[in-house]
């Protein structure tokens, strides 16, 4: 497997774009003119298998239900997706995603049902659908073989960094690609985070061969991130299947369903570890590894308590080894576990330091503790020596800029 450039756009018969249209009310203007891009577009060349996986905060935003509705038959064409507004419990807001696909549809000569649509931003607000309506042609006119970087753009809200990568693997004898662009910043605690991503391949694959793979994928990626504890309303995970590198259909949970999985973990994953290392005032991507468990599901929550906790991740920010408070997150996770088996170190490109053992603490260096915990990568590993299964979950120091952001996040 092969990690290439190209994001959504690598895989074969793919275009995408992005656009600024003044989706933002701060940002209102002419579509054209100066602005952050707010509008995105991607569109296969040909039909797609396709499947999707939503937020499971009871309350949805109405993208989520006309996505599910246009994915029912498990076929796509293209998603179209908007930030600067989550279209989500506002006025008309079904309404509206509806006529987001219509616009699309019509900007490209294909049906509205052949569209997925999300929105990412402020919730309660009413869509400016009159901006997304003069933007469409644009962005339709823009959609390039080489345009995910456009489209990456387009779908940030705070995110600081764009996120996109691009994967090759061999199957069947062919070169089949699997693409993505996310986004997620804050209000990130999967199942799933204010988290959109979508994903492209090429491969010639069934739609329920697609989508076993994608729901077993994303609990073990996506739904392992926490940024800050909020589930968001808008969470999506849509991938698209075109089966233009020929390979022979996957049909079954053969060798070939295999390497695909794998490349599509790949993806998923390191999608998931970009949204949380670059949480919302973030200095640090924390990772935390639980070892030695009786059961994945154990190791799961005790791994997602201690990246959620407040403690921690306020500890992490001030490059603080106070590991009593790793131990305090996993006893209120209600996952079964004997603290006097545990063993905690912190590491990092700096090193590692054991820092408890056996549920009790040991001596250490503090001054080398403060080096490993000062890297942009903290890695928490925790030794339950009960059993042999594990699991890692990823989430972000917290900061005064996490507060700032979200202090004034409408305005």
């Amino acid at each position: 497997m092969k990690t290439i450039s190209g994001g959504v756009t690598a895989p074969k018969g793919f275009r995408a774009a992005g656009v600024y249209c003044g989706v933002k009310a701060s940002h209102a203007g002419v579509p054209g003119t100066q602005g952050k891009p707010d509008l995105a577009m991607i569109v296969s060349d040909c039909e797609c298998t396709a499947a999707a996986t939503y937020t499971l905060n009871r309350v949805k935003a109405a993208p989520l239900y006309v996505t599910m509705g246009h994915l029912e038959d498990g076929v796509c064409r293209g998603i179209v997706a908007n930030s600067g507004n989550a279209n989500a419990c506002a006025p008309l807001s079904h309404e509206n995603a509806e006529k987001m696909c219509e616009l699309a549809a019509a900007a490209t000569g294909l049906k509205p049902q052949d569209f997925a649509v999300a929105s990412t931003g402020v919730i309660g607000q009413t869509l400016n659908i009159a901006a997304i309506e003069k933007g469409m042609p644009m962005v339709a006119g823009e959609l390039s073989y080489e345009g995910s970087d456009a489209a990456a753009h387009a779908i940030m809200t705070t995110d600081t960094v764009k996120k996109e990568i691009a994967v090759t693997v061999t199957i069947g004898g062919k070169p089949v690609t699997v693409g993505a662009i996310a986004k997620g910043s804050g209000m990130i605690h999967p199942n799933m985070g204010t988290m959109l991503c979508f994903i492209t391949t090429d491969c010639a694959i069934t739609s329920e061969m697609l989508s076993d793979a994608l729901h077993d994928i994303v609990p073990r990626t996506f739904n392992r991130v926490t940024v800050d504890g909020d589930t968001s309303t808008n969470d999506m995970c849509v991938v698209l299947a075109n089966g233009m590198a020929e390979n022979t259909q996957i049909e079954w949970k053969d060798d070939d369903y295999t390497l695909f999985y794998k490349a599509l973990y790949q993806v998923c994953e390191t999608m998931a570890r970009s949204i949380a290392g670059d949480g919302e005032g973030a200095s640090r991507l924390i990772t935390c590894t639980v070892t030695g468990a009786r059961s994945e599901e154990t190791a799961e929550r005790l791994a997602k308590a201690v990246v959620g906790s407040s403690l921690v991740k306020a500890a992490m920010f001030g490059a603080d080894a106070n590991w009593g408070r790793v131990l305090c997150a996993m006893g209120y996770s209600k996952a079964p576990f004997r603290p006097e088996y545990v063993d905690v170190s912190f590491s990092s490109d700096q090193g590692e330091i054991l820092v408890c053992q056996h549920g009790t603490g040991v001596d250490f260096d503090e001054d080398l503790a403060k080096k490993i915990l000062s890297q942009d990568e903290v890695v928490i590993a925790v030794n339950l020596h009960e059993g042999d299964d594990q699991a890692t979950c990823w989430g972000c120091d917290l900061t005064y800029e996490y507060v700032k952001i979200n202090g004034d996040y409408r305005s």
